[in-house]
Formats: C-alpha cells, sequence, structure tokens
C-alpha cells in the first residue's frame, strides 16, 4: 500500500517537479508536462508510460496496474491502484513516467542503466 502522503513526497522529490490542480485531483509535473496526476476521492494515481513500459507495468497485475480504458490509455496513460501496489515497484513507475516525460539532462539522473 501507498499513502497519498507517500505519492506526494515521491513525485516532488524529482528535480523540478511541480504540484498543480488538474480538475479534481493533483497534477505532478516537470518543465509544464504532467508525468502523474494523483485522484485522491479514489485512491489512485495515473502515470504517462511510453508503450513498452506501459506494457511491461501492466503484464504485472491488472488489478493493480492497468490501462486508462479510453484513448488516453492508447497514449500511455496507466493507472495505479494506491491500496494494492507496493512502494517499490510504486517508486519504480513513478520514476520511469517522470523520465518519461522530463527533458533528458533531468531524466538521465533517475534512469538506472
Amino acid at each position: 500500500m501507498v499513502t497519498i502522503e507517500t505519492v506526494k513526497t515521491i513525485a516532488l522529490s524529482f528535480e523540478q517537479s511541480e504540484q498543480h490542480p488538474h480538475f479534481e485531483n493533483i497534477a505532478f509535473k516537470v518543465k509544464k508536462k504532467i508525468f502523474a496526476t494523483l485522484n485522491e476521492k479514489e485512491n489512485r494515481a495515473c502515470l504517462k508510460f511510453n508503450e513498452i513500459d506501459q506494457s511491461v507495468f501492466t503484464s504485472f497485475d491488472k488489478e493493480i496496474i492497468y490501462p486508462v480504458p479510453n484513448k488516453w490509455g492508447k497514449q500511455g496513460w496507466t493507472l495505479i491502484n494506491l491500496a494494492k501496489v507496493n512502494e517499490e515497484m510504486f517508486r519504480d513507475a513513478i520514476t520511469t513516467a517522470y523520465c518519461t516525460v522530463a527533458p533528458a539532462k533531468l531524466a538521465e539522473k533517475y534512469q538506472q542503466f
């Protein structure tokens, strides 16, 4: 399980990340690009992946990590059930999402080769 506060702490730990309102949710951005949103009411996060990363993460367990069930999901947006995901997997997923949208110079600080 990952708490709402843990999501915020991790998301804001990335260089130049910022928190902004996004409709009824919270968006986490880097250089004005959203890499994650947080829906506190539904206890879930939505992360931006490329097609390959989305495929890898969603192969784990469809009850925990799954594509948004519409055109946004086809663009890499992926939902994570915070009540069921463990913190290590969530950290890996949100780091991947940050690196997906961050400029290369920022992303390289967090990528593991």
